[in-house]
Formats: structure tokens, C-alpha cells, sequence
């Protein structure tokens, strides 16, 4: 099954309900995060991190942080997207090691006279990261035929505990990806366009 993007938007849905004993292929959760890791973030710093949980007791720990959510034991996989708020900081210069050396030593000093002192930057571009790359992953497994479930619904601090989440990184959501056990219901509506898209300004 392969579908176009505009395709995959349309057709994507929240699933609560997986099957519990279909096995995600490992090349399929690896085509997924590879594409994934390929949208944008700010300075190329790729601050996401994505923690892929199998293991089925870590899971049942984590439900039971979750509010008992089913999606979160019975999807093929369970990840964990994360920000790293220091990536900014740790060997900049492997982000533009591609580039001239001119140009590696103006992007590198322009990453730390950006990020360093605003921590409340960092964080934003994590969660800007960790968003894009979220819906990266939930419209490449509609098009190869999975369902998915982004989540906030658990106790981060708690998670963050049962996945050993370093002091430096952020939870940002869960994204559940597995093959539904039942068609998704029907969407909640869609508020009209000409409350949503504003020309130029929003009224006086």
C-alpha cells in the first residue's frame, strides 16, 4: 500500500484500538525513522531523539503511566519522541561537517551565539522538532498501510524515569504505530476554512 501525501493526510486518524499480535517489520519502523530524521530543524542541529520501546514489560510499566491506554502494549511499537535541549552544544560542528570549512565555522558560532543563555529557546525548538518529525512518522506508516496514535496523555516525569531520560532531554509525545483492530470512528469535524487562514493579519 503506498499513498500519495495528500492521500496519507486525509485518510490518517488517530487508532485506538491495534492488534495486539502483528509485528511491525523492523525494515518498515526503520524506513520510517530514516525519512523521518530527514525533516527540517533549525541550524541542522537534529535535536529529536527517538526512543523505540519493544520491550513488552518496559511497555506495561509505561501503560500503567499512561492511564492504563491500551495503544500503548498492544501497537507493534511504542516511540517515544524526545528532545535533547543541549544538542545545540554537543560537537556543533558535525552538523555542517559537509560544508566549507568556512562556512562550518560561521554556522557552528552562529548556533551558540543563538542558543546559548536562552533556555526557554532551546526547549521551543525541541518541541518544533519533535512536531514535525511526528507528523513526519504518522504520514509515512499511513502510507505504508500502519495506523498510528500520537499521545500525551501519561506522566512524564514517570515515563522519563522507566526509559532513563538524560537530565538534558525533554519528552515531547508518544507516537503508537501498529495495524488497527478497528476502523477509527469517524472524524470529530473540521472547523471552516475561513476561521482558520487569516490574510495578512488577524481583525482589529
Amino acid at each position: 500500500m503506498t499513498l500519495d501525501v495528500a492521500s496519507a493526510i486525509l485518510n490518517r486518524r488517530a487508532i485506538k484500538q491495534f492488534d495486539p499480535a502483528y509485528a511491525l517489520p523492523d525494515s518498515d519502523m526503520e524506513k520510517i525513522l530514516d525519512l523521518a530524521r530527514r525533516m527540517p530543524t533549525a541550524f541542522n542541529i537534529q535535536n529529536w531523539r527517538f526512543v523505540v520501546v519493544k520491550d513488552p514489560d518496559l511497555r506495561r510499566r509505561i501503560r500503567a503511566a499512561a492511564w492504563d491506554q491500551p495503544q500503548v502494549t498492544d501497537a507493534s511499537v511504542l516511540l517515544v519522541l524526545c528532545a535533547d535541549l543541549k544538542a545545540w552544544e554537543k560537537k556543533p560542528g558535525r552538523y555542517w561537517e559537509n560544508a566549507q570549512p568556512d562556512i562550518q565555522a560561521v554556522m557552528t558560532a552562529a548556533i551558540d551565539q543563538y542558543y546559548r543563555g536562552r533556555e526557554q529557546v532551546q526547549r521551543d525548538e525541541g518541541m518544533r522538532s519533535c512536531g514535525m518529525a511526528a507528523g513526519a512518522i504518522m504520514l509515512l506508516a499511513q502510507s505504508m498501510g500502519y495506523g498510528t496514535c500520537p499521545m500525551d496523555g501519561f506522566d512524564f516525569g514517570a515515563v522519563g524515569a522507566l526509559i532513563n531520560l538524560p537530565a538534558d532531554h525533554e519528552i515531547v509525545m508518544f507516537v503508537a504505530i501498529g495495524k488497527p483492530a478497528a476502523p477509527p470512528k469517524p472524524t470529530g469535524g473540521v472547523l471552516p476554512r475561513a476561521e482558520l487562514v487569516l490574510n495578512d493579519t488577524f481583525p482589529a
